[in-house]
């Protein structure tokens, strides 16, 4: 969750001070569980496209999840077993019944375990693949409202549900495979944009989560204050909603070509956006539509995930990425967008480049029309 590893509009009083403390003091709201809910509601259309792609990979993920809980996923459980406290009703309640009231907007029927651990970070994270945890920090449980934590538990949710973990490994492993072509004259440039392409895929898995988070917690206000304690801290006393988000426009948009070529070096191979553009990212999906759609009754249902279709996927995540170049205003984009409509197909070459994945391993041509999803909803 955090942003250097691993809205409708928000109320009016979410610009203020006490915005926070307020919050924890508000009367329970009722929120609406989305019966059946599929993870493809939420998934970023540049995620999709790679998970709808991987998931034509049958069988490779249930090999990874076997070999994972052989081993590796035994040895964090123990870890944390031994290490950190197991959240039930008995201890730590008031995170239990968060975790529960998450996974129940969610439609998730069976909580999987989650654990507290000592950390000073703020900080989760959901851990294995078999059979998948999630770990929260001491710190997160302490500085976040009931809100704010609900948003972050259902982010982990999210992760889970979409299955990040086995499909994260699964690039991982064509990464490493692709490092046989380092030999070649071009083979470490090859490399290198494989590996910028796997880091600009997880970040766009982050904001799936977050996203899962804000229906997980149906708070708009509370979900941009978690980016703005990951940003600063746990104290909002002297923070302003309008002005973070002001800020995330600025980062945006000021400066010339010297600032957009330390914004890439800044963010090209990290894992997680920064925290203003994972704000700005929640707050532009909620104004489109999308959140208010979805609450409304508007969204996949789980029981035709198979009818996914990689092309039509595929061309989401094009047309993402190409919607993405026309609005931003950052200057070297706008210098592409002077230079010719031409720059655009960037979006379609990183859109289509997922449906590719399947081609490459299964031998296709990697234009299928039907995908299975592959995750249960427990």
């Amino acid at each position: 969750m955090t942003n250097d590893e691993s809205n409708d509009v928000a109320p009016d009083d979410a610009a203020t001070p006490t915005a926070g403390r307020d919050a924890a003091r508000a009367p329970a709201r009722r929120r609406i569980v989305l019966t059946g809910i599929s993870s493809r509601t939420w998934e970023h259309p540049a995620d999709r496209g790679a998970l709808t792609a991987l998931r034509e990979l049958r069988g490779f993920d249930e090999v990874l999840k076997a070999l994972s809980g052989i081993w590796n996923e035994r040895a964090y459980r123990m870890q944390y077993l031994g290490s950190a406290i197991r959240v039930d009703h008995r201890q730590h309640p008031r995170v239990h019944r968060l975790f529960a009231e998450a996974a129940a907007s969610l439609d998730i029927a069976t909580l999987p375990e989650l654990f507290v651990e000592l950390s000073p970070n703020l900080n989760a994270s959901c851990v294995g693949m078999a059979k998948p945890f999630i770990v929260a920090t001491s710190r997160a449980v302490d500085s976040l409202d009931d809100d704010e934590l609900r948003y972050i538990l259902g982010h982990e949710l999210g992760h889970l549900q979409s299955g990040h973990a086995v499909y994260r490994t699964m690039m991982s492993i064509l990464t490493r495979m692709s490092a046989n072509l380092a030999w070649l004259p071009a083979g470490s440039i090859v490399l290198r944009g494989i590996i910028v392409a796997l880091h600009e895929w997880w970040r766009k898995a982050e904001l799936s989560a977050d996203r899962a988070g804000l229906l997980a917690g149906q708070d708009p206000a509370a979900a941009l204050r978690t980016h703005m304690k990951l940003a600063g801290g746990g104290d909002l006393s002297e923070v302003d909603t309008a002005a973070f988000l002001e800020q995330a426009a600025e980062f945006e948009s000021t400066g010339d070509l010297r600032e957009s070529l330390i914004k890439l070096q800044l963010t090209t191979f990290l894992t997680h956006p920064l925290p203003v553009a994972r704000a700005a990212d929640l707050r532009h999906w909620i104004d489109e539509g999308h959140y208010g759609r979805i609450l409304a009754g508007d969204y996949p249902r789980r029981d035709s995930d198979r009818d996914a279709s990689v092309s039509s996927d595929a061309k989401a995540a094009a047309d993402s990425y190409r919607d993405e170049f026309r609005r931003s205003q950052d200057p070297l984009v706008g210098l592409l967008r002077k230079l010719g409509d031409g720059a655009s197909g960037v979006g379609d070459v990183v859109g289509a480049g997922a449906s590719r994945v399947r081609g490459w391993m299964g031998g296709g041509n990697g234009s299928s029309e039907s995908s299975g999803n592959g995750d249960s909803s427990d």
